[in-house]
């Protein structure tokens, strides 16, 4: 089996990871991105209209604009599911990365890029319907429902804050709750008891979302058995998200929520390797956050591999 050697192996496709890509080989790092697709969430999103420089455009397509910028530049492509990295103890080269076909790739430093994953509900209609009304951010894709009938599923903080946020878009939301009450914190409770145009519906599970092209309507049961179809335009995800991380447990220091723990400058607590994204601990998961995580990801990764010389800023303070 042969081993490639790089500079740089930034393990997702994603907006961290491209955009560290595109910083990398513009220094000169001879960068691999290995990755099961590209995009990764972002290109589940029908229409993005929260990045700077495009009022709108669709999630693939900026996807795919990311990609194109750092292959221009010069970074190499990997399509396949990364199962280990190892550190080395000898060599140039410090870290082994390896792929589900057996493929081993050596690498100066790496860069974690890969992002969450968001837990499915497990109903007919859902994976056909993703990006056709179903979705899993509202920060992301709420406006595009403005005016419109919605339906959030979940009760923990994140159901809330969408429904409350949804609230002030959409004609009318509804929100499907599992147990008997709220998991979040009674603040949000509130806000969503107080807002006018939502309306929770307790001890219930979402059943079947139903369209041809888009979203048409969905089917939620009671406990008994009982089924009721509610004709809403957008379904509203909201259970939580998976960092699938534990194939680095014994590599890098993470969450308990399996996130990984990383400095100011995303710096892991191994030496050598760096993470950015939503995979990481940081609050915020957005596209263009991950994107500036990326950056800098990238930049410190380049600082590690000169020998970690002494940091020079972005920016001079004007002379007194």
């Amino acid at each position: 089996m042969s081993t490639d050697n790089y500079d740089i192996v930034i393990i997702g496709g994603g907006p961290s990871g491209l955009t560290a890509a595109i910083y990398t080989t513009r220094r000169s790092l001879k960068t691999l991105v290995i990755s099961k697709d590209i995009g990764g969430q972002l290109s589940l999103t029908d229409d993005v209209e929260n990045y700077p420089g495009f009022e709108s455009i669709g999630g693939m397509d900026l996807s795919v604009k990311f990609q194109q910028q750092a292959a221009k530049t010069g970074t190499e492509f990997l399509f396949e599911e990364v199962v280990s990295l190892e550190k080395k103890e000898n060599g140039d080269t410090k870290f082994s990365v390896k792929t589900a076909s057996g493929k081993e790739i050596n690498a100066k430093a790496v860069i974690l890029g890969f992002g969450l994953t968001p837990r499915n509900l497990g109903v007919p209609g859902e994976i056909e319907l993703t990006g056709k009304g179903v979705t899993y951010c509202a920060t992301c894709d709420g406006p595009l429902y403005r005016g419109k009938v919605v339906v959030v599923v979940g009760g923990g903080n994140s159901a809330l804050d969408a429904a409350e946020y949804m609230s002030k878009l959409a004609k009318k939301v509804y929100m499907l709750v599992r147990k008997d009450k709220f998991r979040g914190e009674q603040i949000l409770a509130k806000k969503v008891h107080d807002a006018e145009n939502i309306e929770v519906v307790f001890q219930v599970n979402a059943k079947e979302i139903k369209g041809t092209d888009k979203v048409e309507s969905l089917v939620y049961a009671t406990d008994d058995g009982k089924e009721t179809e509610i004709d809403v335009d957008g379904v509203f995800i909201e259970i939580g998200h998976i960092a699938k991380t534990d194939w680095l447990k014994d590599v890098v220091d993470r969450t308990e929520r399996g996130e990984i723990k990383i400095s100011i400058d995303n710096e892991t607590n191994q030496p050598g390797i760096f993470a950015a994204g939503d995979v990481t601990e940081i609050t915020y998961k957005q596209a263009v956050i991950s994107a500036g995580e990326g950056c800098k990801a990238a930049l410190q990764a380049y600082r590690y591999i000169q020998g970690d010389q002494p940091l020079i800023p972005d920016w001079t303070p004007k002379k007194k």
